[in-house]
């Protein structure tokens, strides 16, 4: 592996640096670096930050390849900047068993374009009454460490308490997607005037909150870590950030979806726009940059969800929710967070690559732009401005809320390990 020289990057948005990358390590950071032997990457006007981390991304793979594999998934994750990807537990089988999550992970492997972490189911088939093998998938060669029944609620305190307690003596995190079940039954968007308005059922605020406040008294009760999947709501807001007050130990994911859509894009009746939890009022978008911003909501992860045509393209009541993510995400964040004011490119950096590696423990991710470190990079070009066109994306579904809105943004280069995965926007 040749050297690479990343000449006049702005690295985490500050003053222009050279980076030179010798094999799978940053060799050196400084100015005016020799060239002489190494592959040139020009970089004046680009934006450095470490490698993105998303702690919430559906690969699919095993049983749904139809939307999305491991390989293509990856390959999405490089064209959006990431380098490490943590791979939610609904696939088919569920991976709730030490067989699946290693299977997922030498996929992974296999794929070389990012890492793959496995998050193991928390109960059985995602059923909600019996838990899963936690210690042998932590045990297992693909070392679990985030939980997760995402997609349903582990609903039933007891199943909770017994989770976070187990996770506990390993130093594992309970990553709980709230939901009260029975509050949103028959539920098809955010419960609100536009629901009302349409005649669409709706789905409470209180059925996110009350789930994330019976977690965090149950987490301050056990002495255990709980993360919240994509918070949604200003009232969850508001509980996380009494939460850390008292000093429970409480993380929080924001999606890029609800940092910018809301709720009156459903008049369109377009179910590219159907999603759990559903798109809020514009009110609970404005708390959620705030409280990003003010690092109340740790981190943003993609749940990246991947259909194929058929799902989408039908009536709302049929359609399934989720929507792709991975190669949009850090335009988002830079239209919503770093445009507006709220975030620097420091500041992005923290919240996408170094707290999500540190919430899900993955070794030489979210590390600092330094000598001897890992060489896990991405290079954004934040001049760019351009309309969402899936056509082009490397994901295997094209389910985008953006497609022909104009982000700013481009992310041109992502280094893992010193190998490059995408140059010039192309993946390698």
């Amino acid at each position: 592996m040749s050297k690479i020289l990343i000449r006049g990057a702005k690295v985490l948005g500050g003053e222009p640096q050279d980076v030179l990358i010798d094999g799978e390590t940053i060799e050196a950071v400084g100015a005016g670096l020799a060239a002489e032997g190494t592959t040139v990457v020009e970089a004046d006007g680009k934006v450095l930050l470490p490698g993105l981390v998303d702690l919430h991304t559906h690969l699919r793979e095993p049983g749904r390849e139809d939307s999305e594999t491991v390989l293509t998934g990856t390959r999405a994750a490089a064209s959006g900047g990431y380098t490490t990807v943590f791979a939610m537990a609904n696939t088919f089988p569920v991976a709730d068993t030490a067989g699946v999550v290693e299977q997922v992970y030498r996929l992974g492997k296999e794929s070389g374009y990012c890492d793959v972490q496995p998050i193991g189911a928390v109960t059985v088939g995602l059923e909600g009454r019996k838990l899963a093998e936690l210690g042998a998938m932590h045990e297992s060669a693909a070392g679990v460490t985030v939980f997760s029944d995402d997609g349903k609620c582990v609903d039933d305190a007891v199943i909770m308490r017994r989770a976070l307690e187990y996770v506990k003596a390993f130093g594992g995190v309970v990553a709980q997607h709230a939901q009260e079940p029975r509050l949103t039954e028959g539920a098809q968007m955010n419960e609100g005037v536009v629901s009302a308005e349409l005649g669409l059922g709706g789905w409470p605020a209180v059925a996110e909150e009350s789930i994330i406040a019976r977690d965090v008294l149950l987490a301050e009760h056990v002495g255990s870590r709980v993360h919240i999947c994509h918070l949604s709501t200003a009232g969850s807001v508001e509980i996380v950030r009494w939460a850390k007050s008292r000093g429970i130990d409480v993380t929080a994911e924001v999606t890029p979806h609800h940092l910018l859509l809301t709720d009156e894009l459903v008049r369109t009746y377009n179910p590219v726009y159907k999603v759990n939890p559903p798109l809020r009022t514009e009110a609970d978008v404005m708390a959620l940059r705030e409280a990003l911003a003010d690092g109340t909501i740790d981190i943003v992860a993609t749940d990246h969800a991947p259909h194929p045509h058929e799902d989408k393209d039908c009536e709302w009541a049929a359609a399934a929710m989720g929507m792709v993510g991975l190669e949009t995400a850090l335009s988002v964040v830079q239209h919503t967070m770093v445009d507006t004011g709220l975030l620097t490119w420091a500041g992005v950096a923290e919240r996408m690559s170094v707290k999500p590696a540190e919430i899900g423990q993955a070794a030489g991710q979210g590390r600092p732009i330094a000598a001897g470190e890992p060489a896990n990079l991405t290079l954004v070009d934040p001049a760019y401005r351009g309309a969402v066109d899936p056509a082009g994306f490397a994901s295997r579904s094209r389910n985008t809320p953006y497609e022909g809105r104009e982000l700013p943004g481009r992310v041109t280069h992502t280094w893992l390990r010193g190998r490059a995965t995408l140059v010039d926007g192309k993946l390698q």
